[in-house]
């Protein structure tokens, strides 16, 4: 039987994922004795308040020292790798939400609302996608089912706080210098964040001219859908947007569909639809477990088989902290059933 709340150990706990993840929990009432917090050199000896304690951060390499059912990952892949070192033999379960281990073929990649079959089977590591795929295959996952996909083109339109405290610290710090006339060189973006919109950050690739967020995407939407073929063409950029992603959306779909039937079919667990009144924005989704989708459309010169969508999501929540728990949840859950079933065998 599984214990009411497991042992978990959050690697990167001041840190925006690493904070969310606490917050979540906390909101669930699970217990601080049950949660171990690991930082950096920098991070630790300090403390994070959690239902009314203060939580210690703890060295990262203290980590082997006390059990864990658990490890969510909040870190750099740099950090994920040294963990997963030091935790190999041991029987935790790791959760990454780094880029580390998503395209390892033994390293399964998880959205559970698309794919959490494949944690019926027990696994050392569990990696978690990329925030702009998880809101996207989330909200695409019933039109597929109901209908097919053959292909996508996506524009982000990116929150700063993708890029953690810093990157929201930097929009805060040039909006007010924009707004008192002066110029603040920017630090962790490449060009000023205020009043503007950019490409995404990460480093264009020579040979096909996508961007490291643009490529994530690719390669991790056809991993997870199984289909080595699938045609996914992103735009990533930034907006002067604290916290919250958004997409434009235009997918072709197999089988003829009415609006209707999209409504439909996107009222499901995980999915809010916002299709009335002012569209939705990022605002909407800040703070909500759930990907918010709207404005759909069908292009009138396809024959019902080009599909467009408006979507937001929180990507510090969903598209990270939430995502990773939920995978946890469903672990546990099979485990839970597997006991059970095994109980009533014996019991029989």
């Amino acid at each position: 039987m599984t214990k009411l709340f497991p042992d978990i150990g959050i690697v990167g706990a001041t840190g925006v994922v690493g904070r969310e993840a606490l917050d979540i929990l906390e909101s669930r009432g699970h217990p601080p004795e049950s949660i171990r917090c690991f930082g950096s050199v920098r991070s630790a000896g300090s403390t994070l308040s959690y239902m009314g304690t203060a939580l210690p951060v703890l060295p990262m390499d203290q980590i082997i020292d006390t059990p864990l059912d658990f490890a969510l990952l909040c870190a750099s892949s740099q950090v994920a790798v040294q963990v997963r070192a030091l935790l190999n033999g041991l029987p935790t379960t790791i959760i990454d939400n780094s880029s580390a281990f998503r395209m390892e073929p033994d390293v399964p990649l998880v959205i559970p609302e698309v794919n959490g079959n494949l944690l019926e089977h027990q696994r050392a590591v569990v990696a978690n996608p990329n925030c702009s795929t998880i809101m996207m295959l989330t909200a695409l996952q019933p039109i597929r089912n109901n209908f097919g996909i053959q292909r996508i083109c996506v524009t982000t339109y990116q929150a700063v706080s993708g890029a953690g405290k810093a990157g929201m610290q930097e929009l805060r710090n040039q909006s007010q210098s924009y707004l008192d006339g002066t110029d603040e060189s920017p630090s962790v973006f490449p060009v000023s964040c205020a009043m503007n919109v950019f490409e995404h950050e990460s480093d264009i690739d020579p040979d096909t001219g996508f961007n490291g967020e643009e490529t994530k995407m690719i390669q991790e939407s056809r991993r997870i859908w199984e289909d080595p073929s699938l045609s996914v063409l992103p735009t990533c950029v930034r907006v002067p947007v604290e916290r919250a992603h958004s997409q434009a959306i235009t997918v072709e779909v197999d089988i003829p569909v009415r609006i209707e039937q999209l409504r439909d079919v996107l009222h499901v667990p995980g999915i809010q639809v916002m299709d009335d009144g002012f569209p939705l924005t990022p605002r909407d989704a800040a703070g909500c477990n759930d990907v918010f989708v709207g404005r759909i459309r069908i292009d009138p010169l396809s024959d019902g088989k080009r599909v467009l969508l408006w979507i937001c999501c929180d990507q510090v929540r969903k598209g990270a902290a939430l995502n990773a728990i939920q995978i946890m949840d469903s672990i546990r859950e099979h485990e839970q059933s597997v006991f059970e079933n095994a109980f009533n065998h014996a019991c029989s």
